[in-house]
């Protein structure tokens, strides 16, 4: 009885904040850092880059930041997809430019609604994801040669697509360009976002620790909980109030947003996504205990493919235009390096959906930052290199730790 008296006394502390504390404490000396790396770079990032020009922290530079954050930060969400599972795709950038050109050439060229162009261009994104699904499934190739050759491919297919015309100007008054560039949400609505933000965190945390507690395990109380929401229902509304000092919070960004907590509720809290992690981990304790390894690779194939098709069709709205450039340039590596930056790792099996949030955040911040200063590219690029080094270095460090801990 004394021992047992003793272990639920231990359960309950750490139930509390000071309990909460401990547990991220003692998992960070263990290796397992989450997000920890990744907003404390951010945090610095942010205070070197406002102290060197005020402009860049104004509400202005921020929804600009966050417009432009949206659509290489969807395509990263479908990088994280197949980093899980311990494979690469470095065909994204070509898939959002050609999507990008079928968009226009639909659209434009051949008169369809601009609904039936979207479409067409997500499920051929879709398609393709299936395409190198079989390939790696039915044949073994990996996944480095399989996109490597779909980059070249595809690439070639968009320059065909335009051919000599060259470049496409989507129509201003459109609502795909509306939507990218104009559209932002209304102050009420952004704050009924924040609250309803606030309560589905505590609703979802308060299900989950009430399913710990009939297994008999540690979780954390409704103080707990409620004090975890309102601290992120605080910032919400500050972010909320602070963007719409000038134009707000752009509808293209909440749809980012949208779809990576959707992600972090199918990656967390349904089979498939237990499935995900596990095949990441280790493919064949996962095929012994009976997951449908084939399928899991397609789906996540499928689901990367497809969001870098939203993510090249969003850049295309949000330039107006589509040409031969389109996905070319720094799209593919910023995209790959959002999803490491923000703590996904390379050898699969560890990262949220929202490390291609916070991850494009950062990528995006040292490009803003850094144009305000009126410097050249060259150092955005190495500064961007150096940042995704850390990254690696970080999450190399941490596996190690993790292992020695038998938390590997």
């Amino acid at each position: 009885m004394v021992t047992t008296d003793r272990q639920d006394e231990r359960l309950q502390a750490r139930v509390g904040v000071r309990g909460a504390i401990t547990d991220v404490v003692e998992r960070a000396r263990g290796g397992d850092l989450g997000v920890i790396p990744v907003v404390v770079g951010l945090v610095v990032i942010w205070s070197v880059l406002q102290a060197l020009n005020p402009v860049f922290l104004s509400s202005a530079n921020l929804v600009n930041l966050t417009l432009e954050s949206a659509a290489v930060g969807i395509i990263a969400l479908g990088i994280v997809c197949v980093l899980l599972v311990a494979q690469i795709d470095l065909s994204v950038g070509s898939i959002s430019g050609l999507s990008g050109a079928v968009v226009g050439v639909l659209f434009v060229l051949q008169g369809l609604p601009v609904w039936a162009a979207i479409a067409a261009a997500v499920a051929m994104g879709a398609v393709i994801g299936w395409l190198y699904a079989q390939l790696f499934n039915r044949f073994g190739v990996p996944s480095f040669v399989i996109t490597l050759a779909g980059l070249l491919a595809f690439l070639g297919l968009q320059l065909y697509v335009l051919r000599s015309r060259g470049s496409i100007n989507l129509p201003f008054d459109s609502g795909l360009v509306h939507f990218a560039q104009l559209a932002f949400v209304p102050a009420w609505l952004s704050y009924t976002f924040a609250v309803l933000a606030a309560a589905g965190l505590f609703a979802s945390g308060y299900v989950h620790a009430r399913e710990r507690r009939k297994a008999g395990l540690s979780a954390n109380s409704v103080t707990m909980l409620a004090v975890r929401s309102a601290a992120l229902l605080a910032v919400l509304v500050f972010v909320v109030w602070y963007l719409g000092r000038t134009r707000g919070v752009g509808w293209m960004f909440v749809l980012f947003v949208g779809l990576v907590l959707v992600m972090h509720y199918l990656l967390s809290r349904t089979k498939w996504g237990r499935s995900v992690y596990a095949v990441g981990g280790n493919v064949e304790a996962a095929r012994r205990a009976g997951i449908n390894v084939k399928a899991v690779y397609t789906s996540a194939f499928v689901l990367c493919t497809t969001f870098a098709a939203v993510g090249g069709i969003l850049a295309a709205a949000r330039l107006a235009a589509v040409n031969q450039s389109s996905g070319g340039g720094d799209v593919n590596l910023n995209a790959i390096a959002a999803a490491v930056i923000g703590g996904t790792s390379l050898f699969g099996g560890r990262g949220t959906a929202f490390s291609a949030l916070l991850g494009i955040i950062v990528i995006q911040s040292i490009s803003s930052g850094l144009t305000l200063l009126n410097l050249d590219s060259s150092i955005r690029f190495v500064v961007t290199g150096v940042v995704l080094l850390l990254a690696v270095v970080v999450d190399s460090v941490a596996r190690k730790s993790r292992t020695s801990h038998g938390r590997a």
